[in-house]
């Protein structure tokens, strides 16, 4: 059997790793709003009003605060229809469960954000310029932003949209690796990436491509809405209005 070498190698083969050095936030609508805390285990966060006898995680409170933390942001448009999203967000969380057992022993915890952008003003506010976007502390783990038609967004918004296409080890990908992403956080913690978090610049305009998704989205939605309005008044007696005086 052929030895495995390096730090990759080491963390595929450790056994019987614990998840809850990780604690997951879902944040539907602004930064600050947290809809769910929970570990990547799905039992909820150190602290959180969730915990139930029986359900206490192995890292406390106290031990949490001590112990260095790094944050990974999943930022996204939609979990629903984008299959470069749902298919990202689900090869994160399982890299997660990969390396999770080696942060948890050498005293890193992860917090992970997932974030559901969902209007140019946000996407402004976090410097969103590519869906889906992984950070850690702040740095986009693949600075290069190359993006390819998405045909489950098209059919989301009802225009052409782009997503983002991912390179590694010479390949593209429509979803973010797994190794990749887990080469990306080993790299962060292990190899001098344990510096403050980088600072956001918020970009002074959206590129053409999310302007684009968000309008055609909001359209979508007003001729959605425009459409049950028009059904509702149809469905009356007189075909007026619900309200008329005809409909008695």
């Amino acid at each position: 059997m052929v030895e495995k070498k390096g730090l990759l190698a080491r963390v595929f083969g450790r056994q019987g790793s614990s998840c809850c050095s990780i604690q997951i936030e879902e944040i539907p609508e602004g930064e600050n709003q947290t809809a769910n805390s929970c570990c990547c285990c799905g039992v909820s966060a150190p602290g959180s009003p969730g915990n139930t006898p029986g359900q206490e995680l192995e890292t406390s409170p106290a031990t949490w605060d001590s112990q260095r933390t790094i944050d990974i942001e999943f930022l996204y448009l939609d979990l629903d229809a984008c299959t470069r999203c749902r298919g990202t967000g689900r090869n994160l969380e399982e890299a997660l469960n990969e390396v999770a057992g080696v942060l948890q022993a050498t005293g890193i915890n992860v917090n992970l954000k997932k974030i559901h952008v969902q209007s140019e003003e946000q996407a402004l506010a976090l410097g969103f310029v590519s869906s889906p976007t992984i950070r850690i502390d702040g740095r986009d783990i693949q600075l290069d932003v190359r993006e390819s038609l998405c045909e489950s967004c098209g059919d989301l918004c009802g225009e052409d949209v782009d997503c983002r296409v991912w390179v590694y080890q010479g390949k593209e990908y429509t979803e973010a690796p797994k190794g990749m992403i887990i080469e990306a956080i080993l790299k962060h913690v292990y190899g001098g990436g344990m510096e403050a978090p980088a600072e956001r610049k918020a970009p002074k305009e959206l590129p053409d491509n999310l302007k684009r998704f968000f309008a055609a989205k909001r359209k979508k939605e007003e001729n959605t809405a425009g459409s049950k309005g028009k059904q509702s008044a149809e469905d009356c007696c007189c075909g007026i209005s619900p309200l008329s005086r005809c409909c008695d």
